[in-house]
């Protein structure tokens, strides 16, 4: 077929005829690993772009169905199931309602996404108390764990880090069972500037390991999504005993959850919707011991990742959708909010290319067929 390139010429592309081969089966023993997964619109809803978002639940919880399979954990209702760019609060409660129970029958590891987004204009930072400490409760009301996500109202409210220790400390200590904790960066939402009352990544660290610090008990990791595997390797260092660091790093997550002498990353990761099997794969090779296996299938993977999350890096929801699409997980390229025009033409025929170059595709005549299609509706004649 013609690709077309980042440089606007086409170039030919021929798609791999058999797929890679990977294995279903048991949760991974010698790592804790999410798939933050996405949601699959219903384009068949009738809706404006003020309404509420339409979702196809059925392919939406059979997509956390395939990851279950393959024994990753499902981190439901974060910024992979674009939380706060088209899917509202009450879009998220439905569906870490229905994630939740289907987590129970299938037997699978959930962790869902508390924040504020109920809250839609300026706050205090009581009525950030207050939105938090719903979603909290509905999240442990499903019986899943919960994360405290970052939130752009308390980053509005928060006169400086003090109010951040006040706010954590208080939803902490009302948490029923140890939470995960989610340090997302800038890059991923720009309205996260300086959170953890400061933009001196230094400062916002030391603000952070207080707020674990004094809740050791009520803290089961932290996820970092700050793309800087020097500033994770040493904050997980500093990491109380017992508190996981979970690597939201998708430029670096090999070498991150690889680990070194001192220690390593699990992982919650948003490249491991699209990459999900060859992950598992991957992991369990560590569960054996095999280090140089799992680099062997997990580094070939980055310039994918990389390439999915490179800037503006918010809009990595629209190439893992797409490949969602091209492996059959669902029957159309569309997404809540209209976002699968967030990113270009030439970038998402290299997003296939990679994908197809590792073998993601379980029918990549398939895969080549639905990318063919698309290239016609741009006017790109094969």
């Amino acid at each position: 077929m013609r690709l077309p390139g980042a440089d606007g010429t086409l170039r030919t592309y021929a798609p791999r005829a058999e797929p890679a081969s990977f294995t279903t089966g048991a949760s991974l023993a010698s790592r804790t690993v999410f798939s933050a997964a996405h949601v699959v619109a219903d384009p068949f809803v009738d809706i404006s772009p003020d309404s509420p978002a339409a979702v196809d639940w059925d392919a939406t919880l059979a997509f956390r169905r395939h990851l279950w399979a393959h024994g990753l954990g499902v981190a439901e209702a974060m910024d992979t199931a674009q939380r706060g760019m088209g899917l509202d609060w009450a879009g998220a409660a439905e569906l870490i309602r229905r994630s939740a129970a289907e987590a129970k029958s299938a037997g699978g590891a959930i962790a869902c996404g508390v924040g504020t987004d109920q809250l839609t204009g300026p706050a205090t930072l009581a009525e950030v108390r207050g939105a938090y400490e719903e979603q909290l409760a509905l999240v442990e009301g499903t019986g899943a764990q919960a994360i405290l996500m970052a939130s752009r109202a308390l980053a509005a409210a928060a006169a400086g880090p003090e109010d951040y220790l006040d706010v954590y400390g208080h939803l902490l200590r009302q948490a029923a069972e140890p939470v995960i904790l989610h340090w997302l960066g800038p890059m991923f939402d720009p309205a996260l500037d300086g959170y953890w009352g400061s933009p001196d990544l230094d400062a916002a660290t030391g603000t952070f390991l207080d707020v674990i610090a004094a809740h050791p008990d009520k803290v089961d990791g932290i996820k970092v999504s700050l793309l800087d595997a020097r500033r994770e390797v040493e904050l997980r260092r500093r990491l109380p005993q017992g508190v996981r660091c979970y690597t939201g790093d998708d430029f670096n997550y090999p070498e991150l959850i690889a680990g070194d002498e001192q220690g390593f990353s699990h992982a919650l990761l948003g490249i491991f919707d699209p990459l999900g099997p060859l992950a598992a794969d991957a992991v369990r090779a560590l569960d054996t011991g095999d280090r140089t296996k799992f680099r062997e299938l997990l580094d070939p993977t980055v310039e994918l990742s990389r390439h999915l999350f490179q800037r503006p890096t918010r809009f990595y929801k629209t190439g893992v959708v797409f490949l969602a699409w091209l492996a059959g997980h669902q029957s159309h390229f569309t997404m809540v909010g209209g976002l699968q025009s967030a990113r270009s033409l030439p970038h998402l025929a290299r997003a296939y290319e990679l994908a197809d170059g590792l073998g993601l595709f379980p029918d990549p005549a398939l895969a080549a067929t639905r990318v063919k299609t698309l290239l016609s509706v741009y006017g790109v004649d094969q």
